[in-house]
């Protein structure tokens, strides 16, 4: 089965995770399909701290991929403060 889920990096103390689509069955800092975006817990203030590409997102889901229970997290904080936006005065 194909998971999106996160690949720790960065340094001790200093965590970085990248969003990636992969093979269940590969380590979780193993071999992936595809990076689909990145995670930074750790960002400061003023600087992005995730970024997912949710066209490639939407794609790989279609394809049946699963998300992990963290990267649906995720993306839920990303997708709801956007539809819950007001549509811009006219």
């Amino acid at each position: 089965m194909v998971v999106i889920r996160l690949a720790r990096g960065g340094a001790k103390k200093r965590a970085f995770y990248s969003v990636v689509v992969a093979d269940s069955r590969k380590p979780a800092a193993g071999k992936f399909i595809e990076r689909v975006g990145f995670y930074d817990p750790k960002a400061p203030e003023g600087r992005e701290n995730l970024r997912v590409a949710m066209d490639r997102l939407s794609y790989w889901t279609g394809k049946g991929a699963k998300m992990s229970p963290t990267v649906a997290r995720l993306v839920k904080g990303i997708v709801a403060p956007v539809a819950a936006a007001p549509a811009p005065a006219k």
